[in-house]
């Protein structure tokens, strides 16, 4: 008899159940050849004997066997390893015992590497840091939005929620999401030019890859989003740079590039530029639909920060003067709730949001409706706008407490001007202070700060940084600043 002993390794403080250990153990013993086909194994009185375990034990672990075609019972002869398995050669046990089954860390086989997306994405690494421009999660209307969810659960006549649903998104949060579209942001849609999405990324994607193809020209900004820009590189399409300025991208240098050659996409973040924050001036804007309209390419216009605008009324989107079509819309409420609520959108005619529809199906069946229909009774009773209202207020603050305190504490080392709008401040560092070696003395002293180095795909490095303050409450603020200026100091 093998030495089941010795083969069989239990794990009594495992969060697996004993039966399942010794049911995986046997399964590696068949896969090895160690138990080949028709083999007989002992009876589960002698294995909980062997084993030193309860009887009902080994019982639970045939049957897990028998159920998963493992083993077969032969009436008045025992159990046996089934013969219906596949020829597996045998290895030879060393030292009357096998080594311990370890999955692979690599593939058997040549793996691809895909450099265009070797990026790691923005995360929050430390409790204390300036960030990208993050909501603060603790303001989010949480107890409303789970008592909708909660609620939408009990109503028996929602249940079709919990099933296959549309890919277009939840009906309900698309017509309610079409009105509040329209309040605020002047877009005259209905819930047909809407599609819901997993954030904006998804968004992007959809639209890149139902639009591009292998190089096609898409024009971004100097300094962007590194996130489209990889989606952009992935759809095969080629990236040209776009000047910028103070007054966002330079429409006379566009037009430049697509008398050279036309270009297919611009991807663009008028509202407030990603990474920098300026606002693209009223005048380029009518400028840019003009050329799009003249130069026949796509504005694909991202507006992940909208909601929150702090100096006068905010500028409406190019969408809502968009009168051909050139213009395809995507935003999010991940910043209005939280990066966790994955409900984004796309606002484009109907014909493009059933094309993205279509794709999207083999992608990404459907959202979380359950999610969907809750969020989009926020809108329906009002309880979003609140929130909004509440926590543009709070923003604001911050954002001007922010300034002092930058100011205060840091004018000798950077330069900032306050933003308009959103989330960040992007500041300038001095020329004799590495923005790299900065963020890693920061990192090391538990306050995270962005290196300069995530602004551009084709690794284009810069001393300067976004520093997002609406995560932080004032007390975390002023030790947050405290510290970069003492990091600073120490450098």
């Amino acid at each position: 008899m093998l030495p089941y002993k010795t083969l069989i390794e239990i794990d009594r403080h495992s969060a697996v159940p004993v039966y399942l250990q010794i049911s995986n153990n046997l399964i590696m013993l068949i896969k090895r050849g160690v138990l080949p086909s028709g083999a007989k194994l002992p009876g589960t009185r002698r294995l909980a004997d062997i084993l030193a375990v309860h009887r009902q034990t080994a019982v639970r672990a045939y049957e897990e066997l028998y159920t998963q075609g493992w083993l077969e019972q032969i009436a008045a002869k025992g159990t046996f390893v089934s013969r219906q398995l596949p020829e597996i050669r045998p290895q030879k046990l060393k030292d009357a015992d096998t080594q311990k089954f370890v999955y692979p860390q690599q593939t058997g086989y040549v793996l691809p590497k895909n450099e265009v997306l070797n990026r790691s994405p923005l995360k929050a690494l430390l409790n204390l840091g300036f960030d990208d421009g993050f909501p603060d999660v603790r303001l989010a209307p949480w107890d409303i939005l789970m008592r909708q969810y909660r609620g939408i659960l009990h109503r028996s006549f929602q249940k079709h929620l919990l099933s296959y649903s549309d890919t277009l998104g939840n009906a309900f949060l698309r017509e309610q999401l079409a009105f509040f579209l329209q309040q605020t942001r002047g877009l005259a849609i209905q819930k047909e030019n809407l599609l819901i999405t997993r954030g904006c990324i998804m968004g992007i994607h959809l639209v890149a890859q139902t639009l591009l193809r292998p190089s096609d020209r898409v024009a971004v900004a100097q300094l962007g989003y590194v996130s489209a820009e990889m989606i952009f590189r992935q759809a095969g399409a080629d990236l040209v740079c776009v000047p910028l300025d103070e007054n966002g991208i330079q429409v006379e240098a566009l037009a430049k590039i697509c008398r050279q050659k036309p270009i297919k996409l611009l991807y663009i973040t008028p509202h407030h530029h990603y990474p920098t924050t300026v606002t693209l001036s009223a005048e380029r804007r009518i400028q840019l639909l003009q050329l799009a309209d003249r130069q026949g390419f796509i504005i694909l216009e991202d507006d992940y920060d909208y909601d929150y605008h702090y100096t006068g009324s905010p500028i409406l989107p190019l969408a809502s003067a968009d009168t051909n079509g050139m213009v395809v819309y995507v935003g999010s409420l991940s910043k209005v709730l939280a990066p966790a609520v994955r409900v984004g959108y796309v606002v484009a005619p109907v014909n493009l949001i059933e094309e993205l529809a279509n794709l999207r199906r083999i992608i990404d069946r459907q959202g979380d409706t359950i999610l969907e229909q809750a969020v989009g009774e926020l809108i329906a009773e009002g309880e979003l706008k609140r929130h909004l209202k509440k926590v543009q207020k709070i923003y604001q603050q911050r954002r001007e407490l922010f300034g002092d305190l930058l100011q205060t504490h840091c004018a000798n080392f950077l330069d900032f001007k306050l933003p308009q709008g959103g989330m960040a401040v992007w500041a300038d560092f001095a020329a004799d202070i590495c923005l790299q070696d900065l963020a890693l003395a920061a990192h090391r002293k538990g306050l995270y700060i962005g290196n300069g180095t995530n602004y551009s795909l084709d690794n284009q490095v810069v001393n300067s940084s976004r520093l997002g303050f609406a995560n932080l409450n004032e007390a975390e603020m002023s030790t947050g600043v405290v510290l970069l200026k003492k990091i600073v100091g120490e450098l």
